[in-house]
């Protein structure tokens, strides 16, 4: 399959699937929309699977890791040797991430798309594509066959868990530098000053910040991406981590599964996958709003409404793990309310201003 073939794959959004879903939820004995954005998720899952039977009891994360040559710049607070050590905690199952995901009854995959000097891990699997990226501030971070590669792998990962019964999938990284790379994607894709969005990562010094800013400025300097071409701004700028959780979302719009964002890094990944294909924000949900300065102006540009908003800037899909819980809640009320004609009473009816967000 090649990138234009994936592409080629995703159709827009059934309507149809999200009406049946709407006038379901309007028909459970509560007020209309009072459950808002859970609400509108549902519905909006439904337009990707094209169908208003909402089916979420097999869930997965996929982590992809993958480590960044512009660490040499000193914009980070560790080495990338830690890339590797939190991959191996993915596989032994002791990462924050993974204790989330046993409490949220998903599964999680490591993937590995190019750690740097990583040996074969049982539990990690193996999609490299090169060992680590070139450092940005000196070049391109890889080659645009690099970045075609990097995102199919991405997306026929969706296509195996959906093979496997998966119905909700969620993306997530690890990657030391990589909120170095997303904020120069980020950079380009929203048309914004480096300074204006590039925030601490894993908690920069002032000194730190000030030599990240100052790589992402020459990387975009050095690289010259085109903004009008994301494929362009994924190599040049991107990481392998990236490009794979954009093959991810592009995937998960292409064979039919909806997928969870996590914060900063992954919705430079989203808005990449939208930037290729705009119908691939049919698959995308978001689970809340990175802390990060790029965190709200990422979701504004992909229009996308966050389930929470608490602050978070973990990564490992740990965001979005924490939304699916709130997933849950919100199907057994769709699925096992009791209707307004079990109670023998009349349907509420809107009666003026805003039900819910669209």
């Amino acid at each position: 399959m090649t990138l234009a073939q994936l592409l080629k794959q995703i159709e827009p959004k059934n309507e149809r699937a999200e009406q049946e879903t709407r006038r379901r939820w309007n028909a459970c004995a509560k007020p209309l929309g009072s459950l808002g954005l859970l609400e509108d998720a549902l519905c909006q899952i439904a337009s990707v699977t094209g169908s208003a039977d909402i089916d979420l009891e097999q869930k997965a994360l996929l982590v992809f890791c993958a480590d960044n040559g512009v660490v040499a710049q000193g914009v980070t607070q560790t080495g990338s040797e830690v890339t590797a050590m939190v991959a191996r905690g993915f596989a032994e199952g002791t990462t924050p991430a993974c204790r989330m995901a046993r409490r949220a009854g998903c599964k999680l995959i490591p993937v590995d798309m190019g750690i740097k000097d990583f040996t074969p891990q049982p539990g990690v699997l193996d999609r490299r594509v090169a060992n680590g990226t070139g450092d940005i501030s000196k070049g391109p971070a890889m080659t645009r066959e690099q970045a075609e590669q990097a995102i199919l792998a991405g997306a026929l990962l969706v296509q195996d868990c959906k093979q496997q019964g998966v119905g909700l999938l969620a993306t997530g990284e690890m990657g030391i530098g990589n909120t170095t790379t997303a904020s120069a994607v980020a950079s380009v894709l929203l048309g914004c000053e480096p300074e204006a969005i590039t925030g601490r990562g894993a908690g920069l010094s002032d000194e730190g910040l000030a030599r990240k800013k100052a790589a992402i400025r020459r990387a975009i300097q050095i690289n010259r991406p085109n903004p009008t071409d994301p494929l362009d701004v994924l190599a040049k700028l991107g990481g392998f981590d990236i490009a794979g959780m954009c093959g991810a979302f592009l995937g998960g719009a292409a064979f039919g599964v909806p997928v969870l964002m996590d914060g900063v890094i992954s919705a430079a990944a989203a808005l990449l996958a939208v930037r290729l294909c705009p119908d691939a924000g049919k698959a995308i949900l978001a689970s809340h709003v990175s802390a990060e300065p790029a965190g709200a102006l990422l979701l504004n540009a992909l229009d996308k409404h966050p389930l929470i908003t608490a602050g978070l800037r973990l990564g490992e899909g740990t965001g979005a793990l924490a939304a699916m819980p709130l997933l849950d809640m919100a199907q057994a009320v769709y699925e096992e309310s009791n209707t307004f004609e079990n109670y023998g009473m009349e349907a509420y009816q809107p009666q003026g201003g805003e039900l819910c967000l669209p």
